[in-house]
Formats: C-alpha cells, structure tokens, sequence
C-alpha cells in the first residue's frame, strides 16, 4: 500500500532554517515542534523528543554517519527511518522532507493520527 502524504512548506530554501552548530533546526508545524537535521545535502524530520525518555533531540547533535544521538543516554536513531542504531529497540518518529525549487517540504501521513505522537 503507498503512503500518502500532505505536503506542509516549512521555508522557502533550506538556509532559511534556522540550524544550529549540531545541524539541527526546531520548527513548529501545525502547532507541534518537530526537528529538522540536516547531514551532507540531505534534510530529515524527526520528533522533538526521544521516545526512551523525553530527551530534546534538538539539543542532541548528528553523528558521523547521519544518526540523532539524544542528550540524555545517547541513543542514536537514524533519520531517514526512525531506526534505533544504538541497539536498545525505540523507534523514532520521522517524516519525509522534500527540497523543491519552490522550497523545503514536510510529508504528514494522511488519514492516521499522526498528532497523536505527540506528548
């Protein structure tokens, strides 16, 4: 079954969001903060909080090899698919991004309570 996804504009090009040194950005979407990471010349969404115990993962940094390491316990996920590197079984909530020539995109699942990831 292929996903659709509504597609939210979060900035008209990528520099306009504002990363920190860790490359990772806050945004607010319809009323929720997620985060945006950027690694090489790619950009991926993810949940603010880590799902092991509530960590700012905007307050984490990005690995080497492109994963969201939280500040508390250092478990890492990778961006693209949410997967738990680290090896303790949580899996991070993500959401495509898409950069277009009219500017920077997030996909949200239709029809699924995705708002209710949010605690």
């Amino acid at each position: 079954m292929e996903r659709k996804y509504t597609w939210h504009k979060i900035a008209d090009h990528i520099n306009e969001l504002d990363f920190a040194a860790n490359n990772i950005a806050v945004i607010e979407l319809k009323g929720k903060k997620i985060c945006v990471g950027k690694h090489r010349e790619a950009a991926f969404a993810f949940a603010y909080k880590c799902p092991h115990a509530g960590g700012i993962l905007a307050d984490g940094y990005i690995d080497a090899l492109g994963n969201v390491v939280c500040p508390l316990h250092r478990y890492k996920y990778n961006m693209e698919n949410g997967r738990n590197v680290s090896g303790e079984g949580y899996y991070l909530k993500h959401w495509p991004v898409e950069l277009r020539e009219e500017g920077v995109f997030v996909g949200m699942e239709e029809s699924s309570g995705l708002w209710n990831i949010f605690r």
